[in-house]
């Protein structure tokens, strides 16, 4: 058995406090709260990473992400919103669990995610595109 703290929520070993669920999708309150109303999308299966979900699991997360938004922004008023999805440890993953934050934002609250925001040269985006594009 894995040792994974969303299998143990979604197997009932610990509890979660549930949004919404389907046949690929459980959401619940994740336990850190910077804001209230802070949602966590986790698929069913242990899928570890972005990288390793099916095309059909990717769909139904990103439809049940807009649904949940959608209600957390009715509950909380929130002036705005984040999703938040890290990758490897490198990308500051903390759960191996691939998991989408949903986090409400407010003026004033604190939260930063910050990064340089300076635009890159036209040749370099066209490259940086081009080496994408070779690995589909």
């Amino acid at each position: 058995m894995i040792d994974c703290v969303f299998c143990k929520i979604l197997s009932g070993e610990l509890p979660g406090h549930y949004v919404y669920e389907d046949s690929f999708v459980v959401t619940f309150l994740s336990l850190e709260q910077p804001n209230p109303y802070k949602v966590l999308v986790v698929p069913r299966a242990h899928v570890e990473t972005i990288y390793d979900l099916s095309d059909e699991q990717a769909s139904a997360i990103f439809k049940a992400t807009v649904k949940i938004a959608r209600a957390v922004r009715q509950a909380s008023n929130c002036e705005g919103m984040n999703l938040v999805q890290s990758n490897g440890k490198a990308g500051q993953q903390d759960v191996f669990h691939f998991h989408l934050h949903i986090v409400p934002r407010f003026f004033g609250d604190g939260i930063v995610l910050d990064w340089d925001n300076k635009p890159a040269q036209t040749e370099a985006l066209r490259q940086l595109a081009d080496e994408i594009r070779a690995h589909f």
